[in-house]
């Protein structure tokens, strides 16, 4: 997962409309967004090397999502950094109780967020302090949180454009993350991977032909817990979308 974006208590419906974009490797395997046969139930896609995610949601309302973090020396790391989604969904401490157990220095440079209905909090292990979100428009990519790149920004601004909505459209909302705009040079980051490759991963929408954007993904709650997820993914064939709606628990 490599760009992120939500809006937290702005709509006045919708309390979190999240958007995220998945980048890797084209022929690492995955399944598609479905219900995980474990206790709790996860909503999510899976990585089917390590068994982890980068996105997921239990009925209760608990989510996670986590982005890596860009640096050119990254050395491996024993644990896998969808682990930390998966193993926050699957138990029921708090957010902030969940950071303070990790060791992070067991997994690559991550960000991670982690959502209940009451609260978002993010974490990075890449110098970022743990932090509780008050309301607003928020976005990640692979460096801390609301670093300015280009594509960051303009996805909040797409996001932000559609807040002042009744009903923003779920499909509209997805296409948002499907943009394939280059970015002049100089308005680039530099991560020590290189010009050309900075040139690659800048846009919303990466399309290389071996590692680009996997899928999309749209998660929205109303006030009253009812849940929309909505999955694209980007396969050799087309695109499929998977759509998932419920009703939260505690509700």
């Amino acid at each position: 997962m490599c760009l992120i974006v939500w809006a937290w208590q702005v709509h006045p419906r919708y309390p979190l409309i999240l958007l995220a974009n998945r980048d890797e490797f084209k022929q690492r395997p995955t399944t598609p967004l479905h219900p995980w046969p474990t206790d709790p139930l996860i909503y999510a896609g899976q990585d089917e090397v390590q068994g982890g995610t980068w996105l997921g949601i239990t009925p209760q309302g608990r989510w996670a999502a986590v982005t890596n973090f860009r640096a050119p020396a990254e050395t491996a790391a024993p644990l896998s950094r969808g682990w930390l989604v998966r193993d926050f969904l699957l138990q029921n401490t708090s957010p902030e109780d969940f950071i303070l157990n990790l060791q992070p220095a067991l997994y690559a440079g991550f960000n991670l967020l982690l959502g209940t209905p009451d609260e978002v909090c993010w974490f990075s292990n890449r110098g970022g302090a743990y932090r509780r979100l008050a309301p607003g428009l928020y976005g990640v990519s692979n460096a801390l949180l609301d670093t300015p790149w280009p594509k960051l920004l303009n996805a909040k601004a797409g996001l932000e454009n559609h807040l002042s909505e009744a009903e923003p459209d779920p499909a509209a909302l997805l296409n948002l993350m499907q943009n394939t705009d280059p970015y002049p040079d100089e308005t680039l980051p530099q991560t020590g991977v290189g010009p050309e490759l900075e040139r690659s991963l800048a846009p919303i929408f990466i399309p290389g032909e071996r590692y680009g954007t996997r899928s999309t993904t749209l998660l929205r709650q109303n006030n009253v817990g009812q849940t929309l997820l909505i999955e694209r993914s980007y396969l050799p064939a087309g695109m499929s979308e998977t759509a998932l709606q419920f009703e939260l628990a505690k509700y």
